[in-house]
């Protein structure tokens, strides 16, 4: 679902970019007031972890289209809504700067769309009340699922009323959100599948390592970590190099909706255009655009490095401006 600057204005893209910047800063806010360290540690892990899952496209059977994870339920479950804002926001940029996934104009859409929407929407509404109820196997999995469609229901709207009032692309707005979601209720039910069977276990073995049951706040071990980081660098390494070349769903819906761009681009969309072709040095996950299994495998080791790097600089970014 990652947008990319030419279906979006500028009006728009700079508009979202501010949105999504007070709600990072707010979220980054309520982070720091927990205080604590070991929640660092666990959006660093999970963000980087989540970041080589979105590498690992899945077939739509039928469709010709493919899809992956999002992860910001998953994140809200584990972390709660503000660290995962958090960790969402920081995989979008690292995967816009330096694989040019997801335009830089449309970052501010991108966080909006694939962070708020399953972050401070879905997940509160849905998801914890369900949990709240009754805190079990099969509400955590039925949970899931819900809140997952509803999170990317929300965010294939989003891409299509943001790619509307942009008016750069001439298209059929009932034809558009009539590919945009199915095609993403199809990617929404296998993601949250995932996310349930993923939540089940864990809640299997640390029952309180759910965000609404934990009181105390549950600290990764050195086992736990060694074992999350290899389970990350193998997603990033060895499942990435089986992703589907299909088309995702939003590229899949621009093609089958006839959405015809404009050629007429701004200057200004021009100039973050060049700015990512100069930035993105493994752009489109590979290396100097050889599409070689070497460029995949690179692309995945230093994407995990840069993601957890930055998850913990915007975490501890608060902290250092207090002690400056």
């Amino acid at each position: 679902m990652h947008m990319a600057d030419v279906l979006i204005s500028v009006p728009v893209g700079l508009s979202m970019i501010g949105v999504a910047t007070v709600a990072l800063g707010y979220s980054i806010k309520q982070v720091e007031k927990e205080d604590n360290e070991s929640k660092s540690v666990k959006m660093g892990i999970l963000g980087a972890m989540i970041f080589a899952s979105q590498m690992v496209n899945f077939t739509i059977p039928g469709t010709g289209a493919s899809g992956h994870i999002v992860g910001t339920i998953l994140l809200s479950a584990l972390l709660g809504p503000f660290a995962a804002f958090i960790t969402i926001a920081s995989i979008l940029i690292v995967q816009a700067l330096v694989f040019a996934d997801g335009g830089l104009l449309s970052y501010g859409c991108n966080v909006i769309n694939m962070g708020f929407f399953s972050a401070f929407i879905a997940y509160p509404l849905i998801m914890k009340p369900i949990l709240k109820r009754n805190l079990n196997k099969k509400n955590i999995m039925l949970a899931s699922v819900i809140t997952s469609i509803v999170g990317l229901q929300l965010g294939a709207v989003g891409v299509v009323f943001e790619t509307y009032i942009s008016g750069v692309s001439a298209f059929s707005l009932s034809t558009f959100l009539l590919l945009m979601l199915p095609i993403h209720l199809a990617i929404g039910l296998v993601e949250g599948i995932i996310t349930g069977f993923v939540l089940q276990y864990l809640y299997s073995a640390k029952p309180n390592i759910l965000a609404i049951n934990n009181k105390n706040e549950v600290v990764f071990s050195k086992g736990n970590i060694i074992v999350l980081s290899s389970i990350t660098f193998f997603i990033a390494t060895v499942l990435s190099l089986f992703a589907s070349s299909n088309p995702d769903g939003l590229e899949w819906s621009v093609s089958n909706a006839n959405v015809n761009i404009s050629d007429n681009i701004s200057r200004v969309s021009l100039w973050f255009n060049q700015m990512q072709g100069k930035i993105a040095f493994l752009s489109g996950y590979n290396l100097n655009g050889s599409g070689d299994l070497t460029g995949t495998l690179i692309s995945g080791i230093v994407g995990v490095i840069i993601v957890s790097l930055m998850i913990f600089a915007l975490s501890k970014l608060g902290k250092w401006k207090q002690k400056s």
